[in-house]
């Protein structure tokens, strides 16, 4: 929070509404009185003519309708105090200065520097990142991005395996996974896996350990009946290519999304808050009881995996941020016992 007096004292107050080709500038001075309006390229040449013209006016607070990105790190690199606007908020002071709705890039750059000179006391200035943290989180953002590639890629998949070969989305559930991937290589049509016979449709499942309890006889039933509801030939033979040619896609964003995570683990190693968040057990459904039960009981309300896995998550995310507000370490015993302390229905095996 800026006080008033101190707000004030600033020279002018600026705005940039960004875009992928060009950005619109606008700078007002106290009164609110434009004193500069232009254009510039998102090029080297453009972010040039933005310091050259902003230069007289030194360093002064500058909105922008995001908290991320090029044109964002520019504004950081020419000095300016970055004050990031939410969508709503955005909307909001565009509605006060054009209630007619009018889209236009310079109205709401002038909205926005505007709304910053009598406003933007209250609001919270980005900070520039130490290289080590931006590189972390621009890593994490770009391996969402390969992971909803990913997510996309199974979606076809999925819809082209109910045209040919319902079978094979009846025996493997989660899709994400590399050995289902394996599945179809080796037995890409009902066709194929017929042929093959049961002493290779039990060694493939022995060999990518997929046997366990009763999964391994309930997928023996489900290959014995594949070809009993299967698509007409043409079906599977157009159909089969296009789920191997989404397979090899697969297989090579995996390879990219393994390349990022051993980055992304060497950097979060010589991170000073490692020791914090290197205490979280990472795959929780394997290594947390809790974990395990609370994600069991989604299962059992007819959600799938991805949606039994959400409420897990929030319920983590609790977790870090007590952890990272008190400095603690995740104790998974100090959990297990606060849980029991508090009546948590999801945990009560043991006592302490």
């Amino acid at each position: 929070m800026n006080a008033p007096q101190q707000w004030q004292q600033h020279r002018a107050f600026g705005a940039l509404d960004w875009a992928s080709q060009t950005h619109c500038v606008v700078v007002v001075e106290q009164t609110g009185k434009v004193i500069e309006d232009f254009q510039i390229a998102h090029s080297a040449l453009g972010w040039k003519k933005f310091r050259e013209k902003l230069q007289p006016y030194g360093s002064i607070p500058f909105a922008i309708e995001t908290s991320q990105g090029a044109a964002v790190e520019q504004l950081l690199e020419a000095g300016m105090m970055v004050y990031p606007l939410n969508p709503k908020s955005a909307q909001a002071y565009r509605e006060r200065k054009a209630p007619s709705g009018v889209k236009d890039d310079q109205l709401d750059a002038w909205s926005f520097a505007d709304a910053l000179r009598t406003d933007g006391r209250g609001w919270k200035a980005l900070k520039p990142e130490e290289p080590l943290i931006k590189e972390l989180r621009l890593l994490c953002r770009d391996e969402v991005s390969l992971i909803e590639q990913r997510t996309a890629f199974i979606q076809q998949l999925r819809h082209a395996l109910a045209e040919y070969y319902p079978a094979a989305l009846e025996a493997f559930e989660d899709w994400t996974s590399v050995s289902a991937w394996m599945f179809l290589q080796r037995f890409p049509t009902p066709q194929a896996l017929a042929q093959a016979g049961k002493r290779k449709w039990q060694n493939f499942l022995h060999s990518r350990r997929l046997w366990g309890s009763d999964q391994g006889p309930r997928r023996m039933e489900i290959f014995a009946r594949a070809s009993e509801f299967a698509g007409t030939a043409p079906t599977v033979k157009a159909k089969s290519l296009l789920a191997l040619s989404q397979v090899q896609m697969l297989f090579t964003v995996e390879k990219q999304l393994g390349l990022y995570r051993r980055r992304i683990e060497e950097l979060f190693a010589s991170h000073p808050d490692h020791d914090l968040f290197g205490s979280l057990p990472g795959q929780s459904l394997s290594r947390c009881v809790w974990a395990e039960r609370y994600y069991q009981l989604h299962r059992q309300k007819d959600r799938s995996h991805a949606n039994a896995l959400r409420p897990l998550a929030h319920r983590w995310l609790k977790i870090i941020h007590r952890m990272w507000m008190d400095r603690t370490p995740y104790d998974a015993e100090l959990h297990h016992c606060n849980q029991i302390r508090h009546g948590s229905w999801i945990f009560q095996l043991k006592t302490c």
